[in-house]
């Protein structure tokens, strides 16, 4: 059975450790510290009790910022990330926002054509903003809140 909750800081080890095995994008303190932010919900893709996606989201003002996305590479390309994006974008409309927002490399290619798929569209790059040297893309999609 496939899911989606909120999830809290008790699975700081659990976020860690899927990070690590994916993107590593974040050290253990400071998954520590996203739990800690007043207006950031993050959220779990779960099959039965497997966490297999986490989405960290934040809310500012009428916009949501997606500072994390990833789904476990054993599960991608099935159609769970479009699965929880789908469920996001509908969160968002609920809570009457008007716009989603987040970063993704240039390099990313997988990941610029997942979140075309989703009408996201670049609106800004950040030169050599990753470790790497790599631009970031800055993503944005208007939503049809209700």
């Amino acid at each position: 059975m496939i899911s989606i909750k909120q999830i809290n800081e008790k699975d700081i080890d659990l976020c860690y450790e899927l990070d690590s095995n994916t993107i590593s994008l974040w050290s253990k303190k400071q998954w520590a510290n996203e739990f800690k932010k007043k207006d950031t919900k993050i959220f779990g893709l779960l099959i039965t009790n497997l966490v297999i996606g986490i989405c960290v989201l934040q809310v500012v003002l009428d916009e949501a910022q997606i500072n994390y996305f990833v789904v476990d590479k054993k599960f991608r390309e099935k159609g769970f990330g479009s699965y929880l994006m789908s469920y996001l974008i509908k969160k968002c409309e609920q809570l009457s926002l008007k716009k989603i927002l987040l970063e993704v490399s240039q390099g990313n290619v997988t990941a610029e054509r997942f979140y075309s798929h989703f009408d996201f569209s670049t609106v800004g790059i950040r030169k050599k903003y990753y470790k790497n040297g790599s631009h970031a893309l800055l993503k944005e999609k208007n939503l049809t809140t209700k």
